[in-house]
């Protein structure tokens, strides 16, 4: 054979009517058809991958694809679905009409857009992959109906996951917004519910602007000294909770102070300033008017005395709970030389929160014994003692109208400080926006090319498929072709070899 001859590998398909004529499969052929389109493939491939692109890249263009941005939150319990305050966390607050109105406020946008963003924002939670594996497992392993089902099930109990991170979406397409508009709607939204965040898990701004706006004149004299008698008892006791958790000995880089510096001026105002004005509108009588104020006193006792027999009614339970608490038991065995084996008891966590609530409750029952009594004292002396004069009635006016200025100064420190605290420390990583909703142009074409690749790949296979096809179609034809004209050929052959043989027959005849 010379190295013109060319391997030929091919199987043939005969036909009934003639076996010598058939279908011919070379291999060879199919290579060489391969070879013969290969050019006018790739350029047939890139024009249509370039036309599949340009076509799927408009209509994601056009199709306004949904923005998305992703926050995280980290504080005590939101492991467990819990907020800062130990309940149940609604992580969809961020929809809250008046987080999105804050947002169109800050942008000059107009609040009629409220309800038609809102309900076209979504918020999804994002599972790690080793908590879905972990939550697969324990479902198959239950559904097996093994003897282990039991176990499995309490394995199961323990699968529940919250996660801390979201995804936030934006359908902007079915609003009349435009993208770099949807863009700045919900990063201003996700800024303001950080605004929002904190209101609700740090200081409570509105008891301070409820005491602040506080007009005393509709009150009688005696009646507003109560007033910021409770007022400054409740500051007191939510910097006390602060002071308490602070482990940082926190100093506000605003105010200056610490929570135990605004707990000393908290007690320096009721027992210098609040008891100076009360003992001075009691020994004096000043009031509006002597029978109202004696109907107060005699309805503050009553409703005094009433909360006295509850705080009662609750130490009692608490007692009582308490010297019948069994604590938990620790029992060491000995070693092998010792046999002697130690039984120890200890204080569990519900035990030392009976104590605290002990405590709440006997603080609870004195406070109200001590008012009871204050008040009866005011009545007494309000019956034996002549209604305070005009220039009393201004002294006392102007005292609380001091009293008046340095509670609300007291309240915008407690609030800088509290919410510096919860900013910077407490709550310093509660919430993050790590990934913001953005429309730049890598990020679009980034967008547009992922939404664009499977498109163009199965464009490409189908070309593929079609172009291999072909060369496979052509190829039989040419390959029957050539065995055709070889059968036609032999046929003439053998039908030129037959005549001459006749020929020479009669020849020698």
């Amino acid at each position: 054979m010379s190295k013109n001859d060319e391997k030929n590998i091919s199987i043939t398909l005969k036909s009934d009517e003639d076996d010598k004529r058939g279908v011919v499969l070379s291999f060879s052929a199919i290579l060489k058809m391969i070879k013969k389109f290969f050019v006018p493939w790739i350029v047939i491939a890139i024009l249509l991958g370039l036309l599949v692109f340009g076509i799927s890249t408009a209509i994601t263009h056009s199709a306004k694809p949904p923005l998305k941005a992703l926050i995280s939150f980290s504080f005590d319990g939101i492991e467990k679905g819990k907020d800062p305050n130990g309940n149940e966390f609604d992580v969809y607050t961020i929809k809250k009409p008046s987080v999105i109105e804050a947002a169109l406020t800050s942008l000059n946008m107009p609040l009629e857009m409220v309800e038609e963003i809102r309900q076209n924002i979504t918020v999804e939670g994002v599972k790690p992959a080793d908590a879905i594996d972990r939550i697969t497992v324990y479902k198959s392993i239950y559904e097996s109906g093994s003897n282990v089902s039991l176990s499995a099930a309490d394995k199961m109990l323990e699968t529940e996951y919250y996660p801390t991170q979201f995804t936030v979406t934006f359908n902007y397409a079915k609003t009349d917004i435009s993208s770099d508009d949807a863009v700045q709607v919900l990063n201003a939204v996700l800024n303001c519910y950080r605004d929002y965040f904190f209101k609700t898990y740090g200081y409570n701004e509105a008891l301070g602007s409820a005491v602040t706006a506080t007009d005393y004149s509709n009150y009688d004299y005696a009646e507003v000294i109560d007033i910021y008698s409770d007022t400054l008892t409740t500051i007191q006791k939510y910097v006390g909770e602060l002071s308490k958790n602070d482990t940082t000995r926190f100093r506000s880089s605003i105010t200056g102070y610490t929570f135990a510096d605004l707990s000393e001026s908290i007690k320096a105002i009721q027992s210098i300033d609040l008891d100076m004005i009360s003992s001075y509108i009691t020994i004096n009588n000043v009031t509006k008017d002597k029978d109202v104020l004696l109907n107060y006193y005699k309805f503050r006792i009553q409703n005094l005395e009433r909360s006295k027999v509850i705080y009662q009614e609750q130490l009692a339970a608490i007692t009582e709970t308490i010297a019948g608490y069994e604590k938990d038991s620790i029992l060491i065995i000995g070693n092998g030389t010792d046999d002697i084996n130690t039984n120890y008891t200890q204080a569990s966590k519900e035990y030392d929160n009976l104590l605290e609530k002990k405590l709440t409750a006997q603080d609870n029952l004195s406070r109200t014994t001590q008012e009871i009594i204050y008040y009866n004292e005011r009545i007494t002396a309000l019956n034996t003692t002549t209604v305070g004069s005009s220039d009393k009635v201004e002294k006392a006016e102007a005292d609380l109208a001091k009293l008046n200025a340095k509670v609300a100064n007291l309240i915008e420190q407690v609030n800088l400080t509290s919410n510096e605290y919860y900013e910077t420390v407490s709550l310093k990583n509660a919430y993050n926006i790590l990934v913001p909703a953005s429309s730049s142009v890598g990020t679009s074409i980034t967008s547009m090319i992922k939404s664009s690749i499977i498109p163009v790949l199965v464009t490409e296979i189908m070309v593929l498929v079609v172009y291999i096809g072909i060369a496979f179609v052509l190829a039989i034809v040419e390959g029957s072709r050539k065995q055709s004209d070889i059968v036609e050929a032999a046929t003439e052959k053998a039908s030129a070899a037959g005549g001459d043989g006749n020929d020479d027959e009669d020849k020698k005849d």
